[in-house]
């Protein structure tokens, strides 16, 4: 049997934005159907979502939303937004939406989702509701039996009524962090439905150019601040255990902390991608196009890149050139200009006791 309620409840604040919690009770369980690929168990049809790309961005906040939960709560949910083409979604963007599990009940912010999905259509109005994201709690399973409500709730706020679901695995029970995203469908028998299946689609990890820069260089900080402290472990304190305060404290070079030396660096791994690149060109040309089997379709990217590049006089792009140098370093200067009124702030505002 199934049975399910629904109730509503509002409160304002004059300081925050009006939040309705909508309060739903259900005894339909969620069965998980796990592994990509069809199933014999559903039948769905060929614009059903059966691929989800999921961008760094929305990892980030995912697991940023999850750190900053309350302790008494078990997991987070939260709008994903993006595209869709056909059968494929792309996640490009997300926020977190306040709800609360008690038992069967499951209340989510509607106003708030629905406030919160106005402003970032003001900012990209090509962003939709693709569906939901959920992190995990420790000693529960990866969709819980209060999935099904929240789904429902999603089918009414996408415009194709299928939304997806995208769970990030936070227990951490291995050295990996798990993805995983479902689509769902009603088990009904004599058109009674009797739970909500959830069924594994395949996801990947797509990142664009500013992205992958923006991973890169959070990658080379972490590393540096770790090798820094290694160092300053390993050198500051000899074996007697003496301070050895001449010792050097850090391995940071210079090329991670000089935009020029940084741009050069790039510049000359650019250039080795160039080398590379005609050597193989070279070889390809001296074997008359037999050797590899992919030359075809190698040669036609390598057209597509060339093709892209701009053609101007050699004057025009040392100027263009230094133009974007100097951009770059006044917003290094701004970025750190900035950290260094908030450093000041933070320190204010220990000493004031704030």
């Amino acid at each position: 049997t199934t049975n399910s309620t629904t109730t509503t409840n509002s409160t304002t604040n004059p300081n925050t934005m009006t939040m309705t919690m909508t309060t739903t009770t259900s005894f339909n369980p969620s069965l998980l159907l796990e592994g990509n690929g069809p199933s014999s168990a559903i039948s769905a049809s060929a614009n059903s979502p059966h691929e989800v790309v999921v961008h760094p961005l929305v990892l980030l906040a995912i697991l940023d939303h999850h750190t900053r939960r309350q302790e008494a709560d078990g997991r987070v949910i939260g709008t994903l937004l993006g595209r869709r083409d056909g059968g494929k979604i792309e996640i490009t963007n997300c926020f977190a939406v306040p709800h609360a599990e008690r038992g069967d009940e499951v209340a989510i912010g509607k106003d708030f989702n629905k406030q919160m999905l106005q402003l970032h259509r003001k900012a990209n109005r090509k962003e939709v509701v693709v569906g939901w994201y959920a992190s995990t709690a420790n000693g529960s399973t990866l969709v819980a039996d209060t999935s099904s409500l929240i789904h429902d709730f999603y089918t009414t706020e996408t415009d194709d009524a299928d939304p997806v679901h995208v769970v990030v695995d936070t227990r951490l029970l291995t050295d990996q962090l798990n993805v995983k995203a479902y689509t769902s469908l009603p088990v009904t028998i004599q058109n009674e439905p009797i739970a909500n299946l959830f069924h594994e689609i395949a996801v990947s990890l797509e990142s664009s150019d500013a992205e992958r820069i923006c991973l890169q260089q959070m990658q080379k900080s972490s590393d540096g601040d770790a090798a820094a402290a290694a160092a300053k472990a390993a050198s500051v304190i000899t074996p007697d255990g003496e301070s050895k305060e001449d010792a050097p404290t850090t391995v940071i070079t210079t090329a991670e902390t000089n935009p020029t030396a940084m741009l050069q660096l790039s510049m000359e791994q650019l250039l080795q991608l160039v080398e590379t690149t005609l050597h193989y060109v070279d070889s390809v040309v001296e074997t008359g196009g037999t050797a590899p089997t992919d030359t075809a379709a190698i040669g036609r990217q390598i057209s597509t890149a060339l093709s892209s590049i701009p053609r101007m006089q050699p004057a025009v792009f040392d100027r263009v050139f230094h133009d974007q140098l100097q951009d770059l370093l006044l917003v290094t200067y701004l970025s750190k200009l900035t950290r260094t009124q908030l450093d000041i702030t933070e320190k204010l505002h220990a000493s004031l006791g704030i």
